[in-house]
């Protein structure tokens, strides 16, 4: 039930005002409160900022808080950027890239560079040079191939079993995605194809249920992407259009159970990719 403003201004007998609302002092005793009794204006408490949580004019005021979101958001546009031009091959293997130079590209400081960057240390796509900035890695075959039996040996046995439990409409509804790489592939796009691709396989081994697996499977699979040493994007056009076919093919072997297909599908697709 409300409390009437009469009540809380303090009028009326103690009574009349209920015995959970204090009395309030009147005005001389107001004045003592705030001069202090000694009249020197010193109030006991007011050192450590008001007893009740109240405002006092000796509080140090804080600062605002920093935009964490922002900056968060700058710097994962940053490395989103920066993976992008690692596949397309934008990022030379071998070349040594300063945040400075980079932030100018991107328009923005070298600090959400850096910090974009120093991620992709830890991914494994650059090494920090002191007093320089970053050089990306230098990739050759047999590092793909290393990849490609990685990725195999931990995919194949999910995708077997997968096949066994998951009932065909599920993997109807994965046929979208699928038909995604097709378009991305037609496009020649590296890049575009890249993320693309990693949906798809993200999507599938999400059925597992194992938010692990898809986590480590997505950093294999982002690994397999970058370009090797040598400049030039090597998949072409027709490459990515091959590779895309298969998403189509695994698909339909997943739908009806074909375990030794899915079995060559992946295996197949792995070793092709890079």
């Amino acid at each position: 039930m409300e409390q009437s403003a009469q009540g809380f201004a303090g009028t009326g007998t103690p009574k009349e005002r209920g015995a959970g609302v204090p009395a309030q002092p009147r005005a001389a005793e107001r004045e003592r409160d705030v001069r202090g009794p000694a009249g020197d204006g010193r109030v006991p408490g007011a050192e450590t900022g008001a007893v009740r949580g109240e405002h006092t004019h000796s509080e140090v005021p804080l600062p605002r808080p920093r935009p964490v979101v922002q900056r968060a958001s700058v710097r994962g546009q940053i490395l989103d950027a920066l993976r992008t031009a690692l596949v397309a091959g934008e990022l030379t293997p071998g070349e040594v890239y300063s945040a400075p130079a980079l932030g100018e590209r991107f328009g923005v400081s070298a600090t959400p560079v850096r910090e974009a960057m120093q991620q992709l240390a830890v991914e494994g796509a650059v090494e920090v040079v002191p007093n320089r900035g970053f050089r990306v890695i230098v990739r050759g075959t047999r590092e793909l191939a290393e990849l490609a039996e990685v990725r195999a040996l931990i995919e194949v046995p999910v995708m077997l079993r997968l096949a066994r439990t998951v009932p065909g409409e599920r993997w109807a509804e994965l046929h979208p995605l699928a038909e995604a790489t097709v378009r991305a592939a037609g496009s020649g796009c590296r890049a575009t194809y890249a993320e693309a691709d990693r949906a798809f396989h993200r999507a599938v081994l999400a059925l597992s249920g194992n938010e692990q697996l898809v986590g480590i499977a997505e950093d294999l699979h982002r690994r397999a992407q970058w370009p090797l040493v040598g400049g030039p994007v090597t998949r072409g056009r027709a490459d990515l259009v091959a590779d895309a076919a298969e998403h189509m093919a695994l698909l339909e072997a997943l739908g009806a159970g074909d375990l030794d297909v899915v079995q060559a599908l992946v295996r197949e697709h792995f070793a092709g990719a890079g």
